[in-house]
């Protein structure tokens, strides 16, 4: 099962917004639906997502500027179908060189019959060998200028951690109330 949400900084403060990933296909698509989100342009979009305590993902998108993204698990990330956006375009896969069979998965990312852990690990492969990492994926410094540093970042359990960034950048209680 996913969350995900998207934070939009505005002047008046954060306003959250709950976001359907079924059509996001790319970070290109996901960069897109968080700048769409934005009331003014160049506002700071962050977007949450989360597969219950196996990972969670940061893309920050600041206006037509590259989106930057953090993934706490990259392997965990890399076998479900959101994750692989992210960790895919952190590891330069081509999603669509990939192996998975966007067909085959679910609304929730998970795939028609768990797969076996040799299946999940394979698929964390691409053409050229490329393994997720099973830890910390990305731009650890993604929020440092919003108030979570890398290394408050890098410490936080998978549990509630989209909670504890949300507090510290000043929008906790905004995302509860989408959640």
């Amino acid at each position: 099962m996913y969350f995900a949400a998207l934070l939009a900084r505005t002047e008046d403060g954060w306003e959250a917004s709950d976001i359907e990933l079924d059509d996001v296909e790319t970070l290109a698509d996901l960069a897109d639906l968080a700048r769409e989100s934005a009331a003014d342009e160049g506002e700071t979009v962050i977007v949450f997502i989360e597969q219950e305590d196996e990972w969670f993902g940061l893309v920050r998108v600041d206006g037509e500027d590259d989106p930057r993204v953090f993934v706490s698990n990259g392997a965990a990330a890399a076998r479900s179908s959101y994750g692989e956006i992210l960790t895919g375009e952190l590891l330069g896969k081509d999603r669509d060189d990939a192996d998975t069979d966007l067909d085959a998965l679910d609304l929730d990312g998970t795939e028609d019959g768990e797969p076996e852990v040799a299946e999940a690990e394979a698929e964390a492969d691409d053409t050229d060998g490329v393994i997720a990492p099973a830890g910390p994926l990305g731009e650890g410094r993604v929020l440092a200028d919003l108030g979570m540093s890398e290394r408050d970042l890098l410490a936080l359990e998978t549990g509630d951690a989209l909670g504890e960034i949300a507090d510290a950048i000043g929008a906790g209680e905004i995302l509860e109330a989408v959640r």
